[in-house]
């Protein structure tokens, strides 16, 4: 195997870290640095750089807690970000490096989040392999209902219906670039009481995440007679469209206001991705399904694809050693 070298990250490695993400066979914008520091006073930032001589060939954000190191407890997926031409073989020799650095600095156990599949750019797989050679446990295994846009989907009847009662009902979406009527009106009020929650972000954080990543943040609001009756969020990767955001108010099947905005942006917005992900329908850690949610995302077409949680003991990274005979 290579030997490679890691390290912490630190402020100075800023550009170099952004310039990884923009090339890398399975990155999103939500690595990138910008997106990282909106709530750094959150956590203790533990990400990793790992080098091959003086050129960086792989970069894990994450943050600390004790002595266990997690893919960033902030961010939706993490994992080992690589370079486009990362083969088996580095891999896993990067997944050693990192390990037993991490031992070496007395950490137990290092919580990896993956990045769905969806969102590589290449087939990047290599290290759940590696998870599995260090007998890695899967902690929980998220079911992400996703659209893919390359194939042909049909809605179901009942979801037809509900976008035409949207269009009787003469709705209007608009795109918009600023978000407190949706968060004021919608979304603050609706997570308050149905599940007494406030959402991750501010309304000060996204209006600032927008400003920095403009193309990669978009607002939807629907109107009914001028008047906003839902809206969404969505977060935009290169192959992928994913709402982080969806709300309505009182009216909504009455106005069939969620169903006529996704289809607008399914059909019209986003046609042109790879796939439209609705995200995990999941309530207590993964181990429940809201049925009801999950109809409403297998209506539009959506099929499974899954997202999953390992714990890896540091010590296991001996496990990597003599793989290749």
């Amino acid at each position: 195997m290579k030997n490679y070298t890691v390290r912490l990250y630190s402020n100075s490695d800023f550009e170099l870290w952004n310039d990884f993400v923009s090339k890398a066979k399975n990155a999103t914008f939500l690595f990138h640095r910008n997106f990282m520091e909106y709530h750094k006073d959150r956590f203790e930032d533990y990400s990793m750089m790992v080098f091959y001589s003086d050129d960086l060939v792989s970069i894990i954000p994450a943050n600390r807690v004790g002595d266990e190191v997690f893919s960033h407890q902030g961010l939706t997926y993490g994992g080992f970000v690589l370079k486009e031409k990362a083969k088996l073989g580095d891999v896993l020799a990067i997944a050693k490096s990192v390990l037993k650095f991490l031992n070496d600095k007395d950490i137990k156990n290092f919580i990896v989040k993956l990045i769905p599949s969806i969102y590589n750019h290449f087939f990047s797989e290599e290290i759940e392999y590696a998870l599995f050679l260090t007998q890695a446990k899967l902690l929980r295994r998220d079911c992400l209902s996703v659209i893919d846009l390359s194939k042909k989907n049909s809605f179901s009847n009942h979801r037809k219906a509900c976008i035409r009662k949207g269009e009787k009902n003469g709705l209007v979406v608009k795109e918009e670039n600023e978000f407190n009527l949706f968060w004021n009106k919608i979304l603050i009020p609706n997570l308050s009481k149905k599940h007494q929650a406030k959402p991750v972000h501010s309304l000060e954080e996204i209006v600032a995440l927008k400003n920095k990543f403009p193309e990669k943040i978009r607002q939807f609001n629907v109107y009914h007679n001028d008047e906003i009756v839902a809206g969404t969020t969505v977060f935009i990767a290169d192959k992928v469209a994913h709402p982080q955001y969806i709300s309505g108010n009182d009216r909504k099947n009455e106005l069939g206001s969620l169903d006529f905005l996704y289809h607008h942006l399914i059909t019209e917005v986003f046609h042109q991705k790879d796939y439209f992900d609705f995200g995990p329908s999941h309530e207590n850690n993964g181990k429940s399904i809201n049925q009801g949610i999950l109809f409403w995302k297998e209506s539009f077409g959506a099929k499974i694809t899954v997202q999953d949680f390992y714990k890896v003991k540091t010590s296991a990274y001996k496990q990597l050693e003599n793989v290749f005979i």
